[in-house]
């Protein structure tokens, strides 16, 4: 879509890149500082999410959709990072803020959040919603968006952030890579990053910000 940069994706998944749970080695898990998974290979993921979680490594997931087997790995993910859809059709709520509390309680998650698109993230920490509008930019292709948000928000939580810095800053890395064609046409360092976050316009869910704010205080 020329306006907005979207893009539609057809894709299949090969048999030949599928992961076993045997094949996950304590090793290949104990060395990293964090542990990022999806929905693919669910057996798999559970016994490296699982490895993690008892070696003390923190969790980050990215998932859009319901996975077969998924509700045995959510109790092992600390940082949950969702499409918009997921939280609403994992919880039969329809309500977002609702839906991520009701996963955040269930799975006690240190996070619960989702991505809004060209509206920005919502994340509920420690029982206080946080909403981060997102930057306006001349959008060429949204293709790898989501991908450079979490890779950006794992990033982030390594380096201490707090909340809705880790948000904005993800969202300004997410919004920099839309300016060029390709999923990883527009990757672009941290410093040019804090640049976009001090200039850029702000687009927002207003009612996302009035109820955010209003559950902070």
């Amino acid at each position: 879509d020329r306006g907005t940069g979207e893009r539609t994706v057809l894709w299949r998944r090969p048999e030949c890149l599928r992961i076993s749970p045997d094949e996950i080695a304590p090793e290949q898990i104990t060395c990293a500082r964090m542990l990022h998974i999806d929905g693919h290979d669910t057996p798999a993921v559970e016994r490296a999410a699982r490895m993690a979680r008892e070696a003390g490594i923190p969790v980050t997931v990215d998932v859009d959709t319901i996975y077969h087997g998924f509700d045995r790995v959510l109790p092992h993910v600390d940082y949950l990072v969702a499409s918009s859809e997921f939280p609403v059709q994992w919880t039969n709520e329809s309500d977002p803020f609702k839906a991520l509390e009701m996963i955040q309680v269930e799975y006690k998650m240190r996070v619960a959040a989702m991505t809004l698109g060209a509206h920005g993230a919502l994340a509920l920490e420690n029982g206080r919603f946080v909403y981060s509008p997102a930057f306006v930019v001349n959008c060429a292709d949204t293709t790898g968006a989501g991908d450079v948000f979490h890779g950006a928000f794992c990033y982030c939580v390594l380096e201490g952030m707090p909340m809705r810095e880790a948000l904005d800053f993800s969202n300004a890395m997410a919004a920099l890579n839309c300016m060029s064609i390709g999923a990883r046409g527009g990757i672009r360092g941290a410093a040019e990053g804090r640049a976009l976050m001090a200039r850029a316009e702000r687009r927002s869910r207003p009612e996302f910000e009035t109820r955010a704010g209003a559950a902070a205080k």
